[in-house]
Formats: C-alpha cells, sequence, structure tokens
C-alpha cells in the first residue's frame, strides 16, 4: 500500500509488508487469529460457542478516563479502542468474563488520584487509561501502596520508567522528541525553534527533541513557552507567534496538544511565517485534524502509529473501528485497544491466580504483541519497543488526514 502522492518532500513510504506476496499476507492473517486463540479468546459471541470456554470467575477492571476537559476526546478514543477489544473477545479477557469499572480522571493531579481512590475501592485486579502525563504521574504513590497493574495509553513521564506496578501501551514522553529531533537534523535544513507548554510532559518533549537533534548549532537554545493552558482562547497565541517571527526559524517543532495545538496551528498559519511546522504525532492525532482544517496540511509529526499503516492486524482493527465509529482510529485507541490484549495475554498466564499482584508479573511474560501499530514487545522499562513513522498531513478530498511517508527509528 503506497501512501498518497503530494505535500512537501517527505516522500512516499511502502512498508516492507506490503511489498510481499499473497502468500506471506495470508501466512500474517493466520497469525492474527493464531494468537487471538492463543490468548485464550477462542469464541466470540457471532461464534455461539465462548460459553464453553469461560470461566464462571469475573474479572473486575478499572478504566481511569477523562469524562470532561480538554481531553474529552482522547478519553474517549481510549474507551472505544478497549471496548473494540472486548467486543471482539466476547467481553472476555483470558477466558474470563471481564466487569469494567469506570472513573473520571478529571484534569488535575488531585481528581486523577479521586478517580483511581475509586476504582481501587471497587477492588480492580488492574486500571489502564489515563490521558495526562501530569495525572499519571501523580498516581505513583497510591498504586506503589495498593500493589494494582497501571497500564498508561497515553505519552508516559520519563520518571515513570521502572516502576514496578506502571506500565504503558503507547511511549515515553521523550521518544516523539527523539524521533523527530533525529529526522530534522538529518534533512530539514536551516535554524529551527522550539514551541512547548510550560508543564512536565513538554520537558520531557523537549529533553527527546535536544537528544534527538544533537549539538547541531541550528537549533534554538531556549524554546518558546506556550503557558500552561490546555484550551486557550481564540487568539492567545498571537504574542508568541510574533515571537517566533523575531527568531526567523526555517522550520517550527511544536509540542502542543488538543485544542491547545489547534489554536497554534491557525495563528501560526495566519501569521504567514512560511516556516515548516513538525511535531510529536499529538499535534495533528485525533479531532485536532479535522479543527484545523486547511491551515493543517503540511504538518509533519513523528508517531508510534497512523491509521493507514498496511499491517494485516491495522487493516482488521482500523476497519472495525470505522465500521463501529465512522473515522479513523488514533493512537490513543490503538494504545487502549493493546492494553486489553496484553491483559488478555497475561490474565490467561494467570491461570487460577488472578490477583493483581500475579497479572502484573504475567504482563512482564506476554512476549510480542501483533498489533496495529506492528509487533512490539515490553522492554525492561515496561515501555513498547517499537517502530515510529513520519506522517504528514495531507488533503483526502475534502477531509485531511495523516499520512505515513516513511519509518523514523525503533524505539524502546
Amino acid at each position: 500500500m503506497r501512501a498518497p502522492r503530494g505535500g512537501n518532500g517527505h516522500g512516499d513510504w511502502e512498508d516492507p509488508v506490503a511489498q510481499n506476496n499473497r502468500r506471506r499476507a495470508l501466512r500474517l492473517l493466520v497469525g492474527v487469529a493464531v494468537i487471538g486463540a492463543l490468548a485464550g479468546c477462542a469464541g466470540t459471541p457471532e461464534d455461539g460457542d465462548d460459553d464453553a470456554a469461560v470461566s464462571d470467575r469475573v474479572v473486575p477492571i478499572g478504566l481511569l478516563l477523562p469524562a470532561g476537559g480538554a481531553n474529552k476526546a482522547i478519553g474517549d478514543d481510549m474507551r472505544r479502542g478497549f471496548d473494540l477489544y472486548l467486543n471482539q473477545h466476547g467481553n472476555t479477557l483470558g477466558g474470563h468474563r471481564v466487569r469494567v469499572e469506570t472513573a473520571d480522571e478529571g484534569d488535575t493531579p488531585d481528581s486523577g488520584r479521586a478517580g483511581l481512590a475509586a476504582l481501587l475501592d471497587k477492588k480492580v485486579s488492574a486500571v489502564a487509561g489515563v490521558a495526562a502525563p501530569e495525572v499519571l504521574s501523580a498516581l505513583r504513590d497510591p498504586i506503589r501502596t495498593a500493589r494494582v497493574p497501571l497500564i498508561g495509553v497515553n505519552g508516559s513521564p520519563a520518571s515513570l520508567q521502572g516502576e514496578i506496578f506502571i506500565w504503558r501501551t503507547s511511549y515515553v514522553g521523550t521518544d516523539p522528541g527523539i524521533a523527530m529531533g533525529r529526522y530534522m537534523a538529518e534533512n530539514v535544513p536551516g535554524r529551527v525553534a522550539m514551541v512547548l507548554p510550560d508543564l512536565p510532559a513538554g520537558q520531557d518533549v523537549l529533553d527527546g527533541f535536544r537528544d534527538g537533534f544533537g549539538t547541531d548549532g541550528r537549533l534554538d537554545r531556549e524554546p518558546v513557552f506556550a503557558g500552561t493552558a490546555t484550551n486557550p482562547r481564540r487568539g492567545a497565541y498571537a504574542e508568541l507567534v510574533e515571537r517566533l517571527r523575531d527568531r526567523r526559524p526555517a522550520a517550527v517543532f511544536c509540542a502542543l496538544t488538543g485544542p491547545a495545538a489547534v489554536e497554534f496551528v491557525r495563528a501560526f498559519r495566519a501569521a504567514g511565517l512560511g516556516a515548516g511546522l513538525y511535531g510529536p504525532g499529538f499535534l495533528t492525532e485525533g479531532t485536532g485534524i479535522a479543527e484545523s482544517g486547511q491551515a493543517g496540511l503540511g504538518i509533519a509529526t513523528a508517531l508510534n502509529y497512523s491509521a493507514d499503516l498496511p499491517h494485516a492486524a491495522n487493516r482488521i482493527f482500523a476497519s472495525a473501528y470505522r465500521k463501529a465509529h465512522g473515522a479513523s482510529p488514533t493512537t490513543y485507541a490503538m494504545a487502549a485497544y493493546d492494553a486489553a490484549a496484553v491483559l488478555d495475554r497475561a490474565i490467561l498466564l494467570a491461570r487460577d491466580d488472578l490477583s493483581a499482584q500475579n497479572i502484573n508479573l504475567n504482563l512482564g511474560r506476554v512476549g510480542q504483541v501483533d498489533s496495529p501499530r506492528g509487533v512490539w514487545q515490553f522492554n525492561q522499562s515496561r515501555t513498547p519497543q517499537q517502530k515510529w513513522y513520519l506522517r504528514e498531513v495531507r488533503a483526502d478530498g475534502q477531509v485531511t488526514s495523516n499520512v505515513v511517508t516513511r519509518e523514523l527509528a525503533t524505539l524502546g
């Protein structure tokens, strides 16, 4: 499958899987089915025989997601991805029926801790979700105390790597910057400026970008900070864009997300700076790409997933997601889908001991995961070792979409 032509010179990309013959594609499809069976998901309601393979025990799983605020759209995507996996597997994980408990992470560390406490009161065996990195950081101590596995499905603070009970099916916050920094250092000429939120997550991205870009003197020493607002008013970034103009960059690396990203993209294009715009994948992920409209065209981002990846597992996942929701899946939906998948396998491996501690132990034994993003596995810091892709926002009729143009790196 070849990416549509066009854009601003990032080229076209064809995944090696797409170059294989029909027999290879068939083997991949069969492999997906076999992995599903090995994960203890032998039946689905449509098969009519799922009851025979399902135990009487019920496993309670908690979802901690934002019910409102700037991250609501991310939370909605996470819930859809997790639910899709359950729907495809007869509402079971590891051969046991599942009871999903939900709580609102809110917008602050305090609200996140309150949401987690509500789930722990319901004796959940594992927790998945969390949209805000700042909220995830605040859960370290209560998770340590509770000894219940938490699987983060959005960018995870670098400081949480190695925590025994904290996993992630997404990525560490430094990874997007590393991937894009390397690419820009090698492929983007001229001076590079940076725009970052004045939040701990912004510091992770900055550290990664500086690491990836290296000591090249073309990179501005100090970024332009965009404040802490996650849902800024219209026109909030006019002065920030003028500060960028004064720096006369050839390219800008921007690490804003959600409504803040949309507002910045609009202001940046309206100012007519003429610089190329680059960023982590969350700059154009989800509802932001539609809300940015034509202003988003040409933006290049680095991410671990794109809905147009031609892997067999992604074709199955993306098709089912579009059928259910009328929209392409995001990295948030994909990571939540994979959170359910690794819980499925860990619970199967746990056998009769379904304690939270034993499920946590077996998360380290799930091995390779045939994911919509491509095959990955957990590294020692409980983070996926995975490929990263360069994407470009391109026109697709009356809408815009993120299109993969090449592989960038394997990180993790």
